[in-house]
């Protein structure tokens, strides 16, 4: 904050334009409200109305402190009312996470990334897993270990595993359960094109991030999120993602379905075109001038 506050005492921009909900949103908005400089928030109104997230609270303070509210779904604008905010801030614009898949999905296809790794295409799962209530907690992150386990019995699992992660598996030593499932495969974190190309021909992905909800649904791949709430809630109504909280015998079942052929088939959901960071220039060009 105290840095930025020098670049916009220098500068003087005439907008700032925050993304998402990570904590340099949250302070590069405060610092600019402060200085009276407007913000305007890509990916306003996400909830998942669980405010022992950290995420939550960046994401309503920054909506609440930004003039300009662009939102991915339509929900997110009924979020945004319901908190009072004026519906002439709100610009339904699409999902700019959707604009770099789509224009960078050609050139990940050409990474080869399944065959570097010996998998089959179509075969094999993906896992991300690295939010503080699945791997700061021991026994939710044992049961999700079991589940996994049961899991790579029946499809390989590549897991670009999360530094964290890989930090409390070794602090509540669950290593030895690792050992023990030859078929879930723990490698280093990969690049974004590299991970989109494993996307891309998975059978599935499992996850307890936000952004793969949405990248999974617009790639058509059955996606399992493991949380009991999620922000992204179109993923679920329209695309294919199902939300099966950390439960083990859940996290199986769902993935046996998949397995068994009987995934959800989905649908890209409205304005998810590949175009929303036009849209977003449009409007700021005509508010701010």
């Amino acid at each position: 904050m105290i840095e930025f506050e020098k670049v916009l005492a220098a500068d003087r921009p005439d907008v700032v334009v925050v993304v998402g909900d990570v904590n340099s949103t949250l302070a590069c908005s405060i610092t600019a409200a402060k200085l009276w400089v407007p913000v305007a928030h890509v990916e306003a109104g996400l909830r998942s109305f669980d405010r022992r997230m950290p995420e939550e609270i960046n994401r309503v303070v920054t909506d609440a402190l930004s003039e300009i509210l662009f939102t991915t779904s339509r929900d997110a604008d009924e979020n945004l009312k319901r908190e009072g905010l004026s519906p002439e801030k709100i610009f339904f614009v699409g999902n700019v996470m959707i604009d770099t898949l789509m224009k960078h999905r050609n050139q990940a296809s050409l990474m080869h990334t399944p065959a570097r790794f010996d998998l089959e295409p179509d075969h094999y799962a993906v896992l991300t897993l690295h939010r503080p209530s699945n791997v700061d907690v021991p026994e939710v992150l044992a049961g999700l270990l079991e589940a996994l386990s049961w899991i790579q019995e029946e499809i390989p699992i590549l897991f670009p595993a999360h530094p964290r992660t890989i930090k409390r598996i070794a602090e509540f030593g669950f290593k030895g359960r690792l050992d023990t499932a030859p078929s879930l495969r723990i490698v280093d974190p990969l690049g974004y094109l590299e991970f989109l190309d494993l996307m891309m021909h998975a059978q599935m992905v499992l996850t307890d991030s936000g952004g793969i909800q949405e990248e999974t649904t617009i790639l058509g791949i059955p996606c399992l999120t493991i949380r009991e709430n999620t922000e992204r809630p179109v993923t679920i109504s329209e695309g294919t993602n199902t939300l099966v909280g950390t439960d083990p015998e859940r996290i199986v079942s769902a993935a046996r379905r998949i397995l068994a052929g009987e995934s959800k088939a989905g649908r890209v959901p409205e304005l998810w075109d590949g175009r929303a960071a036009e849209r977003i220039v449009r409007i700021l060009r005509e508010k701010i001038g």
